[in-house]
């Protein structure tokens, strides 16, 4: 499976589920619970505003999320945090691309 991302998509998931870029809450839950908001914002970061991300399957969208997270966390001097099992899966299932 394929998996994408772009600040539009993002937008059109968030309003699918009838939340808003602020709902922490809501988008804690939508990206797999304890820090989903976090990743939420690492998943916006990661993509320039305007373009479409693309990954052939989750190890390659995983480890893109995962090295942005790192390269951040180092410019701050601050550990990187790792998603959860739980936020992996939230990501997995609202990036992935139908055929």
């Amino acid at each position: 499976m394929r998996y994408s991302i772009s600040h539009q998509k993002l937008k059109l998931l968030l309003a699918a589920q009838g939340l808003s870029a602020g709902d922490a809450g809501g988008i804690d839950q939508l990206f797999g619970g304890k820090d989903g908001y976090y990743w939420y914002g690492t998943l916006r970061d990661l993509c320039p505003v305007g373009k479409t991300l693309s990954w052939d399957n989750q190890y390659a969208m995983v480890a893109a999320v995962q090295a942005h997270e790192n390269a951040t966390a180092a410019e701050d001097e601050m550990k990187p945090q790792v998603p959860s099992a739980a936020n992996i899966a939230a990501m997995s299932k609202l990036l992935g691309d139908p055929l």
